[in-house]
């Protein structure tokens, strides 16, 4: 009677094994080979829709929904100066009340928008600590006695790579397949003790 649930276990765990599989390959009749789109099928800048209906859900990660905000935001500061947002900031409470997370924050952080055509989503908002140290809350300024360092987050994307669509193994101009792939993506910054004194 112990080894039963040790069996149902093992059954589960091999049939999500197996859907899991299927969904990474893209196709169920593929046979681990990821199928190859011509660019008729699937004009630039789209991924197969059967990848899209059963991956993550893209438009409720953070780097994918901070993109079309950021864009809006850069076009009205495009004649400001970047110089104040790349430095680390004096942080004044009086003035930092109604502002979003990263701007409050002792180790903020800006974003910025990453864009690469080969991947789905192209583009995502990556996060920049805007502080080698981190500000002291006493004083406003910042102190070397912390560290600023990145949050990282995984997120499942789609890699577009040249493929063959008549067997040859040479790339077919114009054709490409879409791997899945997990990437590290930095969303916030945090402070944390120095590593040597």
């Amino acid at each position: 009677m112990t080894l039963l649930p040790g069996l149902l276990f093992l059954t589960w765990l091999h049939a999500c094994l197996a859907h899991h599989d299927t969904f990474l390959r893209g196709h169920p009749h593929t046979h681990g080979t990821p199928r190859c789109y011509s660019a008729e099928e699937l004009p630039l800048g789209q991924a197969p829709p059967h990848l899209l209906a059963r991956g993550a859900k893209w438009g409720q990660a953070l780097p994918v929904a901070l993109v079309s905000s950021l864009e809006a935001a850069g076009h009205r500061r495009r004649h400001e100066r970047p110089s104040a947002a790349t430095q680390c900031p004096v942080l004044r409470p009086e003035e930092v009340l109604e502002a979003d997370t990263h701007q409050r924050s002792i180790s903020p952080w800006r974003y910025r928008v990453d864009t690469d055509e080969d991947r789905y989503p192209q583009k995502l908002a990556f996060a920049e600590c805007l502080c080698r140290g981190c500000i002291d809350p006493r004083t406003g300024r910042e102190t070397a006695a912390l560290n600023s360092v990145r949050l990282l987050q995984s997120l499942l994307v789609l890699r577009r790579r040249p493929c063959s669509r008549d067997g040859s193994g040479l790339p077919t101009p114009g054709a490409f397949a879409f791997h899945t792939e997990f990437i590290r993506v930095p969303v916030g910054c945090t402070c944390v003790l120095p590593r040597s004194v």
